[in-house]
């Protein structure tokens, strides 16, 4: 295809508030698009259901960033510490994407999530104690946040006290607008969080514990199954991995539903419903917008458009989930929809390991705040909503209005952490 690349326009306010109907037209114009996406980069979108589930099968697209040809893929990267952040699982391989895998693996089970869900739960009954009484929240950074950083926290090890510092850094590193990022500040908050790491692991080294973080060390010192490289890596993709896209599941699912009263009903109506509505949320607005990045190994053809070696291929999730081809009415939200395998957490060998304690976290949190927050409403117009601009979509803010309760009563284990 030789036309020029069509402009995501991130910098419209309307579109980073609404992209799905610019994303409707994509989607009709053409099965494959060649686009510049958030950061400048150019890219080709796999915009229909059935393409984007063959290509993130296909083995001929990697997901090593460095078999791109553009290097401006490799310079949003922070400079002094390229290489650990290549040495994650998100962005290897097999054989090293299976061995990294393997090593964290039984902790994301779904068996092992089910046995946090009284934890998770006193959690969110703690952080919703702190806002029933007063009317009034601002449900991302009272709830939604909090929830899931002090969830992967307690899980990996990390102490909660410095949470609101490695958000700001993952922000700095990941956050995408029209412009490229400014690779000063990504080295300077990469730099800090490795620092924040290195002496996370060393305090561990000296004084083990019964969470993943030393469960890591162990398999890095005596058994050898990774480098310290890639321990830092580790350590970074699940802390960071293991509440970001949550915190806009939770937040976005929410709004979804505030913005469609009847769903809202009918979920309060029959909480059973939860995770189908869960799933909904997570195709109908998910958290990874618009979708999976892959880089092309040779020359390959998707719906008969040839895309070069190098290039880099976005399985736009965020438009395939809508393809009508697969979801009957898709641009309507149905929390009772069946049949709903949306491609929200990927397919493949790199299906989001965090899936199954999203899942939970977002049935949970969703939940209890419909039962425990009544007349919850939005505090703002709608349009004056702010959305996370590129990469991940979830709303900065979600002020929100309801009747006051009186908090229960404390409980052991409960809390905020």
């Amino acid at each position: 295809m030789s036309e020029q690349p069509i402009l995501l326009p991130y910098a419209d306010p309307a579109f980073v508030a609404n992209p799905f109907p610019f994303y409707r037209q994509l989607r009709e114009e053409g099965p494959v698009r060649r686009a510049v996406i958030a950061g400048g980069l150019e890219a080709w979108l796999v915009t229909r259901y059935e393409d984007g589930l063959a290509a993130l099968s296909d083995a001929r697209l990697s997901s090593d960033v460095r078999d791109a040809s553009d290097p401006r893929l490799l310079q949003q990267l922070p400079a002094t510490e390229r290489e650990s952040m290549l040495r994650t699982m998100l962005r290897a391989d097999p054989p090293d994407h299976t061995r990294l895998r393997r090593l964290v693996s039984k902790a994301f089970t779904a068996r092992r999530v089910a046995e946090l869900r009284p934890r998770v739960q006193a959690v969110t009954d703690g952080l919703l104690d702190a806002i029933v009484q007063q009317g009034h929240a601002d449900l991302v950074a009272d709830f939604a946040l909090p929830l899931p950083v002090t969830v992967i926290s307690e899980l990996l090890g990390v102490p909660t006290t410095h949470r609101h510092d490695f958000q700001r850094w993952t922000d700095d590193m990941i956050l995408r607008g029209p412009e490229p990022p400014d690779p000063a500040v990504v080295d300077g908050a990469w730099q800090q969080m490795r620092a924040y790491l290195t002496k996370l692991l060393e305090a561990k080294r000296a004084d083990a514990e019964d969470d993943l973080l030393s469960a890591l060390i162990t398999a890095r010192d005596e058994e050898q199954r990774l480098d310290e490289e890639e321990l830092i890596a580790m350590a970074f993709l699940l802390l960071v991995a293991g509440y970001i896209t949550t915190v806009n599941l939770i937040g976005g699912g929410i709004a979804a539903l505030l913005a469609h009263p009847d769903q809202l009903q009918l979920l309060r109506d029959d909480p059973a419903l939860l995770p189908d509505a869960i799933e909904e949320f997570l195709r109908y607005d998910g958290p990874v917008n618009p979708g999976i990045a892959r880089f092309a190994r040779e020359d390959v053809e998707i719906a008969g458009v040839r895309i070069p070696r190098g290039a880099t291929v976005l399985v736009a999730s965020a438009i395939a989930d809508r393809d009508p081809a697969r979801f009957p009415d898709p641009d309507r939200l149905d929390i009772t929809r069946r049949d709903n395998a949306h491609l929200a957490f990927g397919h493949g060998i790199h299906y989001c390991l965090g899936a199954p304690l999203a899942r939970l976290e977002g049935q949970v949190a969703i939940g209890t705040a419909l039962r425990r927050l009544p007349g919850l409403a939005l505090a703002v117009p709608p349009d004056e909503l702010r959305w996370r601009p590129g990469g991940l979509r979830g709303p900065e803010r979600l002020p929100v209005t309801f009747t006051p309760s009186r908090p229960f009563p404390a409980r052991p284990g409960g809390g905020g952490g």
